[in-house]
């Protein structure tokens, strides 16, 4: 699925199934929480933190598709096409960054 066709799926899956979109604000909130789940799988399972019981059967990949929904609904009601953006984002890192992580002597050796 590309990112135009999973912003299509989100789209439409909110206009029948979701009744609408909840307001940019909300969903912004909803984008901080659903990064903070994926805060803690990750600070839990693979930081130094130890990990709860009730954790440890938590879906990180289900806590990130939970983001990338989030995302979706940000994208569709603000009228960002995240294909374009996301091909822009390359553009700019490859002129900006192309040699950047190559000299940086703290990612040597790793």
């Amino acid at each position: 699925m590309t990112l135009r066709e999973a912003q299509d799926t989100v789209d439409a899956w909110i206009k029948t199934v979701g009744v609408r979109y909840f307001n940019e604000l909300t969903n912004m909130a909803m984008l901080t929480e659903e990064v903070g789940e994926v805060a803690r799988i990750i600070a839990r399972r693979y930081g130094e933190q130890s990990e709860k019981e009730s954790d440890k059967n938590k879906d990180l990949g289900d806590e990130m598709a939970d983001v990338l929904w989030v995302l979706l609904c940000l994208a569709n009601q603000t009228g960002v096409d995240l294909t374009a953006a996301f091909q822009k984002n390359l553009e700019k890192k490859n002129v900006r960054d192309a040699t950047r992580h190559l000299n940086n002597e703290k990612l040597k050796g790793g």
